[in-house]
């Protein structure tokens, strides 16, 4: 053995804990306000069902008229790559799971809509709809038919219809409660926000139901809606989303982009108000910013181009919403808008195709990483951060299985978990 190497040091041991000490509130400030992604599933898509429309069959009836769809316009596997661009030997794969997808589990985010998709209505109308709105989500859940996450979407905290807005929203969580209680895949979309006041308004409210409910505080979250430009920037010049996502108390799941409503209030003329202009990659880069580390997801817009009419017009918005979707998913938001079944197809072929192109890559790179073994491209921890979200949210769509994961990557559901979310492991992974 060669000469052991004598360590010295200059510093006395107070320094270090001086600095430590220093630090106390920055580290509580750094946790409380980035503690990671939360872990849980994040759906691919939310479906908008406004709420006189929303019935106990609308979901299966989602999945009905989507595969009626395909089964029109693009009957095999072969004719449906063709119209999308599905490189062949992910043709079938791919067809095959959307299928499978439709048939099992069409929807998985739907927002009964009081907003825009619902409009004004006599008071006694919407109260009796709210109220059936409850009884519906109650019953899907208890017999099985729910979509993984439900909810409503109920008229914003402005001055014209912030009393509906809250009338709305008691009736609709009393209604769960005296059905058995709040679901695990409730969510609540607080819409038009403009000022972190609304936020704060909102919480005031969630606060005031759970104590009269006997619920345990922060129990119920909300999704936040970008709409206005004064949401991405505030008149003072500050980020005025990032604020928000601090006014939520916590509560805060998600910042969902709302195409229209954001491009008209910018300016943008309606034959370009699309998820794809300038206007909107900047309010959603903004918003990805602004979210990163929150634990609060971003999710993108929708088109508003309709795959129906003739077979050629149904490709032509077939094709928009797929390069749409795909375009979403490189740019890291992982969940859209879809406004018509006939979006459905396309959804689930442009996740799948996303997932199922890069597997075996991404499979090899972290099971390389967890193995410490070289290659080609040296990962860092961050990157097997990235590998490992990848990778489970491909699982939780259906467009991957776990078995070929596990086989693939030699690595559990739980090693994948830790990847993903090192802070939340404790930073520490091994591979088995």
């Amino acid at each position: 053995m060669g000469q052991q190497e004598q360590v010295a040091t200059s510093l006395a041991g107070t320094v270090g804990e001086e600095i430590g000490a220093s630090l106390t509130a920055v580290d509580a400030e750094l946790a409380r306000r980035y503690p990671g992604d939360p872990g849980t599933r994040q759906p691919v898509h939310t479906v908008y069902v406004p709420g006189d429309t929303f019935t106990s069959g609308t979901i299966r009836s989602w999945g009905d008229r989507a595969l009626k769809a395909l089964d029109e316009h693009a009957p095999d596997a072969a004719s449906f790559a063709s119209v999308l661009g599905i490189p062949d030997e992910l043709a079938d794969p791919v067809h095959d799971r959307v299928r499978a997808k439709l048939e099992r589990e069409p929807v998985e985010d739907l927002r009964i809509d009081f907003e825009d998709g619902y409009g004004s209505r006599p008071d006694a109308e919407e109260d009796e709809t709210a109220a059936r709105a409850a009884r519906l989500v109650a019953e899907a859940y208890a017999n099985g038919t729910a979509a993984p996450y439900m909810g409503i979407r109920m008229k914003c905290m402005e001055a014209a219809v912030r009393d509906r807005g809250i009338r709305t929203t008691d009736i609709f969580l009393t209604g769960l409660m005296r059905a058995g209680g709040l679901p695990d895949g409730l969510v609540l979309t607080l819409p038009k926000v403009t000022y972190p006041e609304q936020v704060t308004a909102f919480v005031r409210l969630l606060e005031a139901f759970e104590q009269t409910q006997g619920l345990p505080a922060g129990r119920i979250g909300f999704e936040i809606q970008i709409e206005t430009s004064q949401s991405i920037l505030a008149a003072d010049g500050t980020a005025a989303v990032a604020r928000m996502i601090d006014a939520a108390r916590g509560r805060a799941t998600g910042l969902h982009y709302g195409t229209f409503d954001y491009s008209a209030c910018v300016g943008v003329s309606a034959a370009y108000q699309a998820s794809d202009h300038p206007a909107a990659d900047h309010a959603k880069a903004v918003m990805q910013v602004a979210a990163a580390g929150t634990g609060v997801r971003v999710c993108d817009g929708s088109t508003n181009v309709l795959p129906v009419g003739p077979t050629h017009r149904v490709h032509e918005a077939w094709r928009l919403h797929h390069g749409l979707t795909r375009r979403a998913l490189t740019r890291a938001y992982y969940q859209g808008w879809d406004m018509h079944p006939g979006h459905l197809p396309t959804r689930y072929a442009a996740v799948y195709t996303f997932y199922r192109e890069g597997l075996e890559q991404a499979a090899a790179r972290l099971a390389a990483y967890a193995a410490r073994i070289g290659g080609d491209v040296m990962d860092e921890p961050a990157t097997a951060k990235a590998l490992g979200g990848y990778l489970l949210r491909g699982i939780d769509c259906g467009a991957l299985d776990a078995a070929e994961v596990v086989r693939l990557t030699g690595l559990t559901r739980a090693d994948l978990d830790a990847f993903a979310a090192p802070r939340r492991a404790g930073l520490t992974v091994t591979a088995p």
